[in-house]
Formats: structure tokens, C-alpha cells, sequence
């Protein structure tokens, strides 16, 4: 399954994957081992440093999950550092234009496609492989989440080495004027932009993802005709689990019992 997401992918599988915030390896390796595609480890905005996307693509391997790290930015250095990793894809944030992609998609690949350098010190460990089987087997993952973005989908969707196409719902809707995601979700303008990249990416013959809450609302973002998606976060699950359980230990019935 690691070896051939960047086909899956391409081919427009229907993907589903988690999205890990934490430095917690373990918890990564049991996430992986449930069954999900990918396991993205986000370094833009989680608590995630190199050491720690490095363990968790390797947590993510051991527990049968492609690892897929979103970089902290559209910079070659950071991009073909993560992909050294051994991660099987970058996701690439803030993605406004076809040039922006293309830079994406250069940083992803060896000469004399692209500009990455050599030195795959930890991913060369799941097998050696030329520079060009190794530009086969990554994905470049570009992100569109701005207003300037939208405007440039078709665009970006139709760069050469831009694998797959990915939503950042959040930063798209407060762009469109939602004020606050949860807000901004709901406005017909967020759902239309939504719609409109998807079929550029489409158009373009490449697969669109994104981000959801919870596996209801993959299971739909799935039967609209997204090809992946990616669920929620281990913190916000955590956190939501933690707070049920302490909900249900203060509300039971105290006057009840047989004793």
C-alpha cells in the first residue's frame, strides 16, 4: 500500500486518509494499522518537527499507511526534506497560482524534471531505487485555500507534475467571507467554490481532496466525486473523546444502584 499510493492516486482511487497533529509515533502506528490509506502528518500547523515526521512516516510504514507530510511551505529545501523522509507525498499549502504549482512540482522531482536534490538517507532504507523510479513514486499535492487560488484553479489544476489537488476548507471559506469556518461552510458562495475546483481538478483529469470532520462527512465528500479525503485530527478526536467520557461520569444517576 506505501509503495503505490502516488499511482492510487493518480489513478483516482477513492482514498481515505487521517490526519495526525501529534508527536506520538505509537499512536501514528495504531491510527495506520486501522486501515487508512495515508496518514498525513502536518508540519504547518501541528506540533510537528522534522524528527517528528520522520518518526511518523515511519510509524505511519510500519502500520501499513502511506506517509504523507504537508510541508510548512511552497520551499524546495523543506519539501525535499520531507519526501527524505521516505513520505510517499508532500501536500503543498497556499498554492495561489500555476506558477506556485509548478515550483511545487519541481521541488518533488530529480533532474532533469525537477530540482531536488539527492540524498535520500532514510527513504533509500525501503529500497534503492533510480532518481526516476523515485520521481514516480511521490506525489506532489498542491493545496488551494485562497480567493487568489480559486481564481487560478483551472490553472493550477492543469500543471504538469501537480499530481492531485487539495482543499484547505478552512482558510477557503474565511477567504470567501465566512468570518469563521464554521460559519463559512455553510455559505452557498464556499460550496459553489468548492464544487468549481473539483471540477477543474477533474476536467484536468486530476484528483481533488480534502479536509473533513468526521467519516460522515468523508463517506458524502466521496459520493459528491471526491477522490480522497483526509479526517479530522488526532487532537480534535482526543479531545472530543475525553469530553464524552467525562460528560457521561458527572451525569450519571447518583441515587440509583442496587447497594
Amino acid at each position: 500500500m506505501t509503495r503505490d499510493f502516488a499511482q492510487r492516486l493518480r489513478a483516482r482511487e477513492q482514498l481515505v486518509g487521517y490526519w495526525v497533529v501529534s508527536d506520538n509515533p505509537a499512536a501514528t502506528e495504531e491510527i495506520a494499522s486501522a486501515g487508512y490509506d495515508y496518514v498525513c502528518l502536518d508540519t504547518q500547523h501541528g506540533l510537528l518537527d522534522y524528527q517528528a515526521a520522520l518518526a511518523g512516516v515511519m510509524a505511519a510504514d510500519l502500520g501499513g499507511s502511506a506517509g504523507v507530510v504537508r510541508v510548512l511551505g511552497n520551499d524546495a529545501a523543506l519539501i525535499g526534506k520531507a519526501l527524505d523522509t521516505g513520505a510517499s507525498a508532500v501536500i503543498v499549502p497556499l498554492v495561489d497560482s500555476p506558477e506556485d504549482a509548478a515550483r511545487a512540482a519541481r521541488a518533488c522531482r530529480y533532474p532533469p524534471t525537477g530540482i531536488r536534490s539527492y540524498g535520500p538517507t532514510r527513504a533509500a532504507l525501503r529500497g534503492r531505487m533510480s532518481p526516476q523510479e523515485t520521481n514516480d513514486q511521490v506525489a506532489c499535492i498542491v493545496m488551494i485555500e485562497t480567493a487568489l487560488g480559486l481564481d487560478n484553479a483551472t490553472r493550477i489544476c492543469a500543471t504538469a507534475g501537480a499530481d492531485a489537488v487539495y482543499i484547505g476548507p478552512s482558510d477557503l471559506s474565511i477567504a470567501l467571507g465566512g468570518g469563521t469556518p464554521q460559519h463559512g461552510w455553510q455559505l452557498p458562495v464556499f460550496r459553489d467554490a468548492v464544487a468549481a475546483i473539483r471540477t477543474a481538478a477533474h476536467d484536468a483529469d486530476k484528483p481533488c481532496g480534502m479536509h473533513v470532520t468526521n467519516g460522515a462527512d468523508a463517506a458524502r465528500a466521496l459520493n459528491d466525486g471526491f477522490d480522497f479525503v483526509s479526517i479530522s485530527n488526532d487532537l480534535s478526536h482526543i479531545l472530543s473523546f475525553t469530553r464524552c467520557e467525562l460528560e457521561q461520569a458527572r451525569t450519571r444517576d447518583v441515587g440509583g444502584g442496587d447497594g
